[in-house]
């Protein structure tokens, strides 16, 4: 009598294969669509991955494509400048203009030991003290008024509030322009708050490095009168 291969399908007594039961069935696919939803998960996956690389990739280039332009660079018409300003601390007023060349608003030189809180005031604040925000790297922007109202007043405030500090704007006396700003040494005068060389003089000299004490406070000290911001 032939030995029977243990390798060959079971079967009946004739050796016909038995079809497999329901359960092995069932079994079989449950097992098939677990690797297919593993497979479609893996591809999911990779794919995911692969776009956050090029995402990553593009960002890099895009950023590294576009550098920031050096402020050394930044022309601005019209831009008044002021050489080896003295910062010596003074409790008495300061004649900036007859000092300084005509200088006004001031931009620099002898200052009140105390600086002005940077922030938005709807009064005239002090000079002494708004000069020393300069010498800490602040921006002052100052306006007429009566010429700045409205919705050109409004625009300007949001502007210089989109800085987060180290920009003290407020109304004052006797401009000869609807918006002066000041920084350390630099000033330019425009017409109108849409002016370019708003954002150019920002851009040159907001937080300059520049500035005899740049970074120093510029909260802490002196809360001027009509702070709305």
């Amino acid at each position: 009598m032939a030995r029977r291969d243990d390798t060959t399908p079971s079967g009946d007594e004739s050796g016909r294969p038995v079809p497999p039961t329901a359960e092995k069935v069932a079994a079989l696919k449950k097992q098939q669509d677990r690797a297919r939803r593993n497979r479609l998960i893996g591809i999911i996956t990779g794919s995911v991955a692969a776009v956050a690389v090029v995402a990553v990739v593009i960002g890099v280039v895009v950023s590294s494509g576009t550098p920031k332009q050096d402020p050394a660079d930044i022309s601005i018409e019209g831009l008044r400048t002021w050489d080896s300003l003295p910062s010596t601390h003074v409790q008495t007023p300061v004649d900036y203009a007859g000092l300084y060349a005509g200088m006004s608003p001031p931009a620099g030189g002898e200052h009140n030991p105390m600086w002005l809180n940077c922030g938005i005031y709807d009064q005239p604040q002090p000079n002494e003290n708004a000069v020393h925000d300069l010498e800490h790297g602040a921006v002052w922007i100052t306006y007429d008024a009566a010429k700045l109202t409205g919705d050109d007043l409004s625009k300007l405030q949001k502007y210089a509030e989109s800085f987060g500090g180290y920009v003290t704007m407020s109304p004052y006396e006797g401009l000869d322009t609807p918006i002066a700003l000041s920084a350390w040494g630099a000033q330019v005068k425009v017409d109108s708050v849409d002016d370019q060389r708003i954002k150019d003089f920002m851009a040159k000299y907001w937080k300059s490095p520049d500035a005899p004490e740049a970074g120093a406070a510029c909260t802490g000290a002196l809360e001027g009168e009509g702070r709305v911001g």
